[in-house]
């Protein structure tokens, strides 16, 4: 049996004897709020906001709201082991970091400063294509921990294979493909502040470190880093892929690959007639496309199609250890988390992601056993019951 997350909180009240209070809110929903004060407005309404008025992150959180946990009694649940099989990899929790790239608008230590965290709790990140350093910084801090690749997909054939042999080579085992950002959406909050990292070398690091990009500047990305970054965005931003060009990622890439942004049935039958190993139930977030159905109110009837024949993964909108049972009730496998993670970035680096972690494995750990269950397979649909709608 592993060690129980729920222990955090002890450790919590053991340091309030000595005067000691945590330094991050282990509220994860009030952490958009603390981080707002601390983070200038272009990188926080970068981080924070969404595709145009807000309607499909607000769907996101309803969509949680729509389904309540039904507890059970008296059923052993002193202990609970956490345990979860992804793809073959054991994992101690149902929980990955999801990737959000340009960690460093954050915190200047970015993504290796999330990968240590992750790692110290043997927690797997997906490293985001637009990360703000190099694949293989980020996997030198990470060390022995799990790591996922997460790839926004080039156009340009031969930079695309370059990227996926160096995130192998630095021991990357799953690829994740976001399949809904092959173009940024209108997010206002990015407009009004005329606030977009990549074309100040932000989230960049992966293409100006690549050997093959690099042979197709004028000058390097060190010499001229607005002319690498103008020809890099168009490379990733504005070519809608097709299914009968995934066989060229699997010619590429030996592992698992999992495709992110499934939203409708059809496309989850379609990953599944592609080979693909498993999917993401996924809307980005609220970040691409406004008015949309909430993550968690697609997740049921994709499982339904799909989930015996492919793995099915979820993100968007996670905040508390009840979401996530949620999220598995309703047949998922694992969940992303996303924003809490880098808002604890931005308040307290390395050990404001750890202690964002701990926070959602502590509520989790402490909310599965108060519902009556010891481990997340026991979670099944009969754990909710739909709330009324307002």
């Amino acid at each position: 049996m592993q060690a129980s997350f729920a222990a955090y909180q002890h450790e919590i009240y053991a340091q309030g004897l000595q005067g000691h209070t945590p330094e991050i809110t282990c509220n994860l929903e009030a952490l958009e709020d603390a981080a707002r004060s601390h983070l200038e407005p272009g990188p926080f309404g970068y981080i924070a906001g969404g595709a145009s008025t807000g309607a499909t992150m607000r769907a996101n959180r309803e969509a949680f709201d729509h389904w309540r946990i039904v507890p059970r009694m008296l059923t052993g649940a002193t202990t609970r082991d956490l345990t979860t099989t992804v793809l073959g990899q054991t994992m101690p929790a149902p929980i990955l970091l999801a990737p959000i790239g340009v960690n460093s608008i954050a915190h200047p230590h970015g993504e290796p400063a999330a990968a240590r965290a992750a790692a110290s709790l043997g927690i797997t990140m997906v490293m985001s294509t637009a990360s703000s350093y190099s694949i293989e910084d980020v996997a030198a801090a990470g060390g022995d921990g799990p790591r996922w690749f997460q790839l926004y997909w080039p156009d340009d054939d031969a930079v695309c294979v370059s990227i996926l042999r160096r995130a192998r080579d630095a021991g990357f085992t799953t690829l994740v493909v976001t399949l809904d950002t092959w173009t940024l959406a209108w997010r206002p909050s990015d407009l009004d502040q005329a606030y977009l990292p990549f074309i100040r070398g932000i989230g960049t690091a992966v293409a100006f470190s690549d050997p093959v990009f690099r042979t197709m500047l004028d000058r390097s990305p060190e010499e001229d880093p607005v002319g690498a970054s103008l020809r890099w965005i168009p490379m990733i931003s504005r070519t809608c892929r097709g299914w009968d060009e995934l066989p060229f990622l699997r010619q590429h890439w030996d592992g698992p690959i999992v495709l992110k942004g499934i939203q409708h049935v059809d496309d989850a039958r379609r990953a599944v007639e592609a080979g693909m190993d498993g999917i993401v139930v996924s809307n980005h977030g609220g970040r691409q496309v406004d008015g949309v159905i909430g993550s968690l109110d697609a997740l049921p009837s994709i499982v339904d199609a799909v989930g015996d024949k492919l793995e099915v993964l979820f993100d968007s909108g996670v905040r508390t250890g009840a979401d996530v049972i949620k999220a598995l009730a309703l047949g998922a496998r694992a969940v992303l988390l996303g924003r809490p993670y880098v808002y604890g970035l931005a308040l307290g680096g390395e050990a404001g992601v750890r202690h964002v972690l701990r926070s959602i494995l502590a509520d989790l750990d402490q909310t599965l056993g108060l519902a009556g269950y010891r481990t997340p397979t026991e979670l099944g649909p009969d754990a909710l019951i739909r709330a009324p709608r307002a």
